[in-house]
């Protein structure tokens, strides 16, 4: 029981991106959008040693993690991080495109 739930939590805390894909990539990679992917892993780490301690906390954890107003947040604040993401990206290729042209004259 206490491993669904494990599972359960760790499935919402990484918004379906798997550890080995958080330690394999770096965050500066191109078309790496998934900001909160790092956070993520760190709440999953969290939540796993909370849960070895005290399954009652762990409990009251996954319950707070679960509620309406903490999932609309989180969705929230993914939305806003893809459009900050999106628009990092293409302020890197303004800056790129600019010292191409008009520094190193291509």
């Amino acid at each position: 029981m206490l491993q669904s739930r494990a599972l359960v939590i760790a499935l919402i805390l990484l918004l379906s991106t798997t550890l080995p894909e958080v330690q394999s990539k770096s965050l500066f990679e191109k078309d790496r959008r998934d900001w909160l992917a790092v956070p993520e892993a760190v709440a999953s780490y969290f939540y796993e040693t909370v849960n070895k301690v005290s399954p009652k906390v762990s409990q009251f954890l996954l319950d707070t993690v679960q509620s309406p107003t903490v999932i609309a947040a989180r969705q929230r604040l993914a939305k806003e991080a893809t459009k900050v993401s999106i628009m990092f990206e293409q302020l890197i290729e303004k800056i790129k495109n600019l010292w191409y042209t008009k520094v190193l004259g291509y």
